[in-house]
């Protein structure tokens, strides 16, 4: 009998293990090659995080970065859209980042049951020990502590700073998951198809990338 349960415990096991290794393997579709230790996180994977991040990147550039598509320009101006609830998701995410956007809500420890971001989850803890910014994580820790955070009371201070998340990768994935990836629950995925250079912007945002050139 006793025998039998530790075989079944055994088994049990196995199959949680396999489970498990075959959650964080489900994607294999990767397109963009990891330039580098882009993040370094203790005893974290971050190979799809790399991959989320640079997927994010390539979709906003090619539509708030400029003719150059700049990528510190288009980190300042999405970065206002996004907090401002006014970027038009359908028509710039490329199919590339809602494969991988669903390959994101399959880590269970990045998401709470409603679909909202979980600021525990290992990926934040990360973030926050590197980001370069003295005060963001004092900040974020109070805002997480009290349940008070929302991407609207983080940005605040992060805004003054926005215009480095093309060389803080650590920001950068902030915004990303935070403010892009988290959105995409809302985003239809049949209407998302390839991108020409031919799409239009809207013309308030166009008038805000001429204001800078």
């Amino acid at each position: 009998m006793s025998k039998t349960l530790v075989k079944l415990t055994f088994i049990a096991l196995c199959l949680t293990l396999f489970n498990c290794k075959n959650d964080s393997a489900t994607f294999d579709d990767y397109k963009y090659a990891n330039p580098g230790d882009i993040l370094i996180c203790d005893n974290l994977d971050t190979k799809l995080y790399v991959e989320a991040l640079l997927s994010f990147e390539n979709d906003i550039a090619s539509v708030y970065g400029k003719e150059q598509k700049n990528l510190q320009f288009a980190h300042f101006f999405y970065f206002s859209e996004a907090l401002a609830n006014k970027a038009d998701y359908e028509t710039f995410v490329s199919p590339h980042t809602m494969k991988v956007f669903e390959a994101l809500k399959k880590d269970k420890n990045l998401w709470n049951e409603d679909n909202s971001i979980n600021y525990h989850a290992e990926i934040f803890t990360c973030i926050l020990n590197n980001i370069s910014v003295d005060g963001l994580q004092t900040t974020f820790n109070a805002l997480v502590s009290t349940n008070s955070m929302k991407p609207e009371l983080f940005g605040e201070p992060l805004k003054n700073h926005i215009k480095d998340a093309h060389r803080d990768r650590y920001m950068a994935m902030y915004v990303a998951l935070d403010l892009f990836y988290a959105k995409l629950f809302d985003v239809d995925p049949t209407k998302i198809t390839e991108r020409t250079e031919s799409n239009n912007i809207n013309e308030e945002l166009e008038n805000n990338l001429n204001a800078v050139k």
